[in-house]
């Protein structure tokens, strides 16, 4: 990656963004207007208004605060799910790059057979192993992502493996480890960096829609995927309701994607 390379306008809306979609989810950790399970009959379906700025619910509820802390567990589930996945994954291709040898073909060829099989499907059977909850569905993504960040970082160790830096390195007496993660990591940074934030946008669409079939996080935890799932019924009622929960996926999705675009443009400059 280019360093001093100021940011062009791709990058530059989706980290306007990506940083507003954050900033409110953090927001939706710390405060919201109203409280997301409070109930009110006299506020059935209210329209977008100043009380409400989303309207409310077939329950009378606050939208707008279950958006914001629907996104909270949105994000806080992909970011641990990208983390277990990136931490196992590129450890592991980092270590069979960059050895090589017969570790390299077994496990390469596991992570082949794991590859082969959807990473939705394979979070799916984890789900049905565990059962629900907002944890449950953290490891089973993270372990489902494990194989594509391992396949990436895998080729990245095996190609600077033999690069001159590495053999220098090696002369001059330092360790495997030291060689690993002190020289090669930092230099696969414009191929790692857009592989986590596609890991991240895979796992937002993952969550939302194990959520949204019902086999994801359920009450009292909110999820933008479940409350999609709830909004379909009153398309007509309240459209507001479905508008603007899609919307905030979107929305975030785009502004992570636009980042991701960025990177990758720079990687391959």
């Amino acid at each position: 990656m280019r360093r001093g390379k100021r940011l062009n306008a791709t990058e530059l809306t989706g980290l306007i963004l990506t940083v507003c979609m954050v900033l409110l989810a953090v927001m939706g950790s710390i405060w919201t207007p109203y409280s997301p399970t409070a109930m009110s009959a006299a506020a059935k379906f209210a329209p977008p208004g100043w009380l409400h700025l989303f309207g409310t619910d077939q329950f009378g509820r606050d939208i707008f605060s279950r958006v914001l802390c629907g996104m909270r567990t949105t994000v806080f589930i992909a970011l641990c799910a990208v983390a277990i996945g990136a931490l196992a994954g590129i450890s592991i291709g980092a270590l069979t790059g960059y050895f090589g040898g017969w570790a390299d073909e077994l496990l390469m060829r596991f992570n082949d057979a794991l590859t082969a099989f959807p990473s939705i499907l394979l979070a799916l059977v984890f789900i049905a192993v565990l059962g629900f909850g907002k944890y449950n569905v953290i490891l089973a993504l993270g372990v489902a992502f494990i194989p594509s960040f391992a396949r990436v970082s895998r080729a990245e160790f095996a190609r600077h493996r033999e690069m001159t830096y590495v053999k220098s390195a090696r002369l001059m007496g330092a360790s495997h480890g030291r060689i690993m993660f002190r020289h090669i990591l930092p230099n696969t940074g414009s191929v790692l960096l857009p592989a986590l934030v596609i890991g991240f946008n895979n796992a937002v669409l993952a969550e939302a829609g194990m959520s949204y079939l019902g086999i994801g996080v359920k009450a009292p935890d909110v999820s933008l995927g479940y409350m999609l799932s709830e909004s379909q019924s009153y398309m007509m009622t309240a459209p507001w309701y479905v508008l603007c929960t899609g919307l905030t996926i979107v929305l975030l999705i785009l502004g992570v994607s636009l980042i991701g675009e960025g990177l990758q443009k720079r990687g391959r400059a």
